[in-house]
């Protein structure tokens, strides 16, 4: 496969998409999107690939979001109904129902629609210098699907209206990002994508169907009251755990955070 604005590697089971538009501080664009796309399907539909990872190339950002300088409101049609949400694709869950689990490894800036890659991930982290803002306050935008994905992700309320009505002068840094629960991990920069991998090899090594249901089961969860979730979970456990089952075949060292 030939992508623009990704990279996209696979090895022992773990696919790696690697934002790489480093010169635009890995804004994305139409080109991007539909690289994503791509990607996001081939993760999906490949069994191999038990588990994902995304990151991005340069120093400065993971992402800011949506390319406004290089034609990046290719989603604004004149008529206003035939608008879409530009960013709809970025994220493996909701769009193109990967349930296979993404790790995010997040540096430097996430701003605005740079949410749109992390909001949908399993399992986030992010280095030391990482910070998180919203700028679309600051230009008169409305802000609304990011600070909603947020909402998913159980960061509380407080934190995401700070986060979406304070424009570029709130800043949520590492420390605080791990507070409030949009990561679960800050680690050195240095140490970021090794151990991203490490996570991702770990989840690799299980039995990928049992993965997949645990991840859908929870994901499904969030839009539906707590009985029928349950109710849901329930046969997706009957489904996905027919005997014989496996017994682990090494003992594994616990990681302690």
């Amino acid at each position: 496969m030939q992508f623009d604005t990704i990279t996209f590697d696979v090895d022992n089971h773990v696919a790696t998409i690697t934002l790489n538009r480093p010169d635009a501080l890995n804004a994305f664009d139409d080109a991007m999107a539909a690289d994503m796309t791509l990607a996001w399907e081939t993760v999906r539909d490949t069994d191999d690939i038990h588990v994902a990872v995304l990151q991005a190339n340069g120093e400065r950002a993971f992402s800011t979001g949506v390319d406004v300088k290089g034609g990046g409101r290719w989603f604004l049609r004149d008529n206003v109904w035939n608008s879409f949400d530009p960013g709809a694709t970025l994220g493996p869950k909701l769009h193109h129902r990967v349930w296979k689990p993404v790790v995010a490894a997040v540096h430097g800036m996430c701003a605005g629609g740079g949410q749109y890659f992390i909001n949908e991930a399993d399992i986030i982290i992010c280095s030391d210098d990482a910070v998180f803002f919203d700028p679309h306050a600051n230009i008169g935008l409305v802000s609304a699907v990011e600070p909603i994905g947020m909402l998913w992700r159980g960061v509380p309320l407080g934190d995401v209206l700070r986060w979406a009505l304070m424009g570029n002068e709130e800043r949520i840094t590492a420390q605080s990002a791990l507070r409030i629960g949009l990561v679960t991990e800050v680690v050195p920069g240095a140490d970021l994508r090794a151990r991203a991998r490490e996570i991702a090899d770990s989840i690799a090594a299980r039995n990928p169907k049992a993965v997949q249901g645990t991840v859908r089961a929870i994901w499904e969860s969030l839009d539906m009251a707590r009985t029928i979730g349950i109710t849901n979970a329930l046969a997706y456990t009957h489904i996905g755990n027919q005997p014989p089952w496996t017994a682990p075949t090494r003992k594994r060292t616990p990681s302690y955070r």
